[in-house]
């Protein structure tokens, strides 16, 4: 099977680095120089391509862009391979090609084997790939929430699994008191919603408003306030059309078309045209006479009822005010039944919040005993792991020059100030969050007959450091990647300690590839490739760039390491025997 190894990284204007091609061992490899901020280059350029947050502060003075380039070999059916290869990205004989732009305005660009890709894939494939550690990690595992974490990470599916069980109840747990909390606390504006929902109900069926009533009440009161002025007129127009039989000497439509219809009837049979007009006016006729008995029938029903006009108007008022309580302006009594219907929705989920209350506090008190056993089961599992963990960091620590050293894990919980508010763990009322209820603390004891204190109180600079790392090797067993980069964990740490954490380094290289960021020479003589990151400076442009030691060069870096001087004859000779010491521990 092929190891997936990070082989090179070319940089480009990034900071002191205008350009620079970093060539990787596949096993160890050590970075060293005499430039800080070159090196941080080299650790920066490979968390740019494993996705970290672009900073166009990190581009050269005056250049466009920063570009980091990388070449990684992967295990085509490794879990990285498929996933790019899922983002279209291309295996150039079985290796990746990853890129990184940074612009100078702040834009961030990412390639995979030749395809655009979002910058979150090269974090996805970063978690397969290579692990980074540096003084921050360190920094960061001092806290007991990160100590929680790494124990949780060393444990595996023993914790994952009831975690993620564990999670998914508390957040249902977070959703169903707070929906308890809403509703109880808001019991009063409540009541006051449904007295005024029940009173607008009430109101509108005691009204009993039909749709399209109101328009119909408005054309009744318009015809109702002018009945005189209408049978006036319907009268007048029947006498014009029908004749009155008071004015029998009076002439009227009908009999004028009637007699124009007679004389065309005549003569009808000697052209077809007048034989036509006859008829329409014979038509023209029919439809007088049935407008005039119409007429005749709307003066004779229409009935001017002051009573009947008092009621309707009445009957608007009552709609008017509806529609100006319950509904809008321009709106109707369409819009008064919809709230009412509204209403009543909303009344009857009010009336059942009482029935809700009751559910959800069941369903909260049945969270809280499923929390208790999830919590009490995370509990058993860390606390097995936690006794696998500490003997596994106590035996690396050997390895590092504190054999007499002993890492402890405590689990502990703390007391619910109101029982009602914690869940059961062992007998106890106690405190819960999202991770459960365990408080987890790395302790270490340095020597015999010392009590176990918290690794940030008990251990040194040089041994703080050495315990880290040792937790980096432990946590490279249970759950390994393919690269592992650690930048200078090995602050504070020198003489015998730092040929030991050297060769320990050197162990980890056989199974895997180790890059480390180091100024000690006892680690960098354990390397199986050595590079040098150097600056220049031509009195206005200060440049650093990355090149490999070989033989005689690299006794003279180590040297300087060792004594401050390239040519001194003691630092060559302990450079020398270094190496030679390190080549045959391997």
């Amino acid at each position: 099977m092929v190891v997936s190894v990070l082989e090179e990284m070319r940089i480009r204007s990034l900071g002191v680095i205008e350009d620079a091609v970093v060539e990787l061992s596949p096993g160890f490899t050590a970075v060293t120089g005499e430039t800080g901020a070159g090196k941080t280059m080299v650790v920066t350029s490979l968390g740019l391509l494993l996705g970290g947050r672009a900073d166009p502060a990190l581009v050269r003075i005056g250049a466009k862009q920063a570009v980091v380039e990388g070449r990684i070999t992967l295990d085509t059916g490794g879990r990285a391979a498929v996933r790019a290869e899922e983002a279209g990205a291309e295996l150039d004989d079985g290796a990746l090609l990853i890129s990184r732009t940074v612009s100078a305005e702040g834009r961030s660009r990412a390639h995979v084997g030749g395809r655009g890709v979002p910058v979150g894939l090269l974090g996805e494939l970063a978690d397969d790939l290579v692990a980074v550690h540096g003084q921050t990690d360190q920094q960061g595992l001092l806290r007991p929430a990160r100590q929680r974490e790494a124990l949780d990470r060393y444990a595996g599916d023993a914790v994952a699994v009831p975690l993620a069980k564990y999670a998914g109840a508390y957040r249902r747990l977070r959703e169903v008191a707070t929906e308890l909390e809403e509703l109880t606390t808001r019991a009063r504006e409540r009541a006051q919603e449904a007295d005024l929902l029940r009173f607008g109900i009430e109101e509108i069926s005691a009204a009993e408003p039909q749709p399209g009533e109101d328009a119909e009440l408005a054309a009744e009161a318009e015809r109702l306030g002018h009945a005189e002025a209408l049978a006036s007129a319907a009268t007048l127009a029947h006498a014009a059309l029908a004749g009155n039989p008071e004015d029998p000497e009076g002439v009227d439509a009908g009999t004028l078309v009637a007699g124009a219809q007679r004389a065309l009837d005549a003569v009808a049979a000697h052209d077809p045209v007048l034989s036509a007009l006859a008829g329409r006016l014979g038509e023209v006729g029919i439809l007088l006479g049935d407008v005039a008995g119409e007429l005749a029938g709307y003066a004779d029903n229409l009935d001017a009822d002051p009573l009947r006009l008092a009621a309707v108007e009445e009957r608007r008022a009552v709609l008017a005010h509806l529609v100006r309580k319950y509904g809008a302006d321009g709106q109707d009594a369409a819009a008064v039944l919809e709230w009412g219907r509204q209403g009543a929705t909303r009344l009857a989920e009010l009336d059942g919040d009482d029935d809700r209350i009751g559910e959800l506090a069941a369903e909260h008190e049945a969270l809280r005993a499923e929390l208790s056993g999830l919590a009490q089961e995370l509990s058993d599992a860390r606390g097995e792991a936690a006794d696998r963990f500490a003997a596994a960091v106590t035996a690396e620590l050997a390895e590092l020059a504190m054999p007499h050293a002993r890492v402890g894990v405590a689990l502990h919980q703390t007391e619910a100030a109101d029982p009602e508010q914690g869940i059961e763990v062992g007998g106890r009322a106690v405190a819960y969050g999202p991770n459960g209820a365990d408080e987890v603390e790395l302790q270490l004891a340095p020597h015999p007959g010392a009590p176990p204190r918290p690794i940030a109180k008990g251990a040194s600079g040089g041994e703080l450091s050495r315990v880290m790392l040792a937790v980096e090797v432990v946590f490279a067993g249970s759950d390994p990647v393919p690269t592992y980069l650690f930048d200078e964990v090995d602050a504070g740490v020198g003489g015998k300690a730092a040929v030991e954490v050297g060769r320990r380094l050197a162990r980890l290289a056989r199974t895997a590839q180790v890059v480390v960021v180091t100024h000690l020479p006892q680690v960098a003589a354990f390397a199986d490739r050595q590079l040098l990151v150097e600056k220049t400076n031509d009195g206005s442009v200060t440049r650093s760039g990355v090149r490999v030691l070989e033989g005689e060069e690299r006794v003279r870096e180590l040297s300087r390491m060792l004594a401050g001087l390239e040519d001194s004859e003691l630092g060559r000779a302990h450079a020398e025997e270094l190496l030679a010491a390190a080549k045959a521990s391997r």
